[in-house]
């Protein structure tokens, strides 16, 4: 059998279309458009993350934190529960003189799993989640390392005056918030 001169395979279970990636996009079955809009994407534009900004709120104290033990705080709402924590080492958006303090949200990306005392001071990750066993990098910008979960941890944007630290905004959508990044709860 022959599809636009593509091949398909037979397969124990029944003759089926079979077609490599290289065939699929040989053939003109995927299109990729680029646009640019207003604000937007344009080609050899920088990349920018997705923040929402929110009230700026003094979670901690520098001089407070004991490195590898984290600190809970609630932020941009009530009911979500974040870790400050001081992991000794530099890390994505860390702040302080060693660039090494950084706050993320506590629940799995993936199906919203809670992550609460699941901090592991000697790989400085975050997990594993105890539905699906995913893990989050706290040096890499909370990126994945293992599971099921495809994307990074929400990152809380910190800022320091002196000794205090604020939380300034959130860097990706928390589990349970669709439009957290615009500032409400959809």
């Amino acid at each position: 059998m022959d599809i636009r001169g593509i091949s398909l395979h037979a397969h124990e279970d029944g003759e089926r279309a079979c077609m490599s990636r290289r065939q699929f996009l040989l053939s003109g079955g995927a299109v990729v458009t680029l646009a640019a809009v207003p604000g937007g994407l344009a080609l050899g534009a920088p990349l920018r993350a997705l923040k929402a900004d929110y009230p700026k709120v003094k979670i901690g104290r520098l001089s407070a934190l004991k490195q590898g033990v984290p600190v809970v705080f609630a932020y941009p709402y009530p009911n979500v529960h974040n870790i400050l924590v001081k992991l000794g080492a530099p890390a994505g958006a860390g702040v302080g003189p060693d660039n090494d303090v950084v706050a993320f949200n506590q629940q799995c990306t993936h199906m919203g799993g809670p992550l609460d005392g699941t901090y592991k001071e000697k790989h400085q990750v975050l997990g594993p989640c105890p539905l699906h066993l995913t893990t989050f990098d706290l040096t890499r910008h909370g990126m994945v390392v293992s599971g099921h979960g495809t994307e990074s941890l929400p990152q809380i944007v910190l800022e320091m005056r002196g000794d205090d630290i604020y939380a300034v905004g959130v860097l990706g959508l928390i589990y349970g918030y669709s439009a957290n990044t615009t500032g409400r709860r959809v």
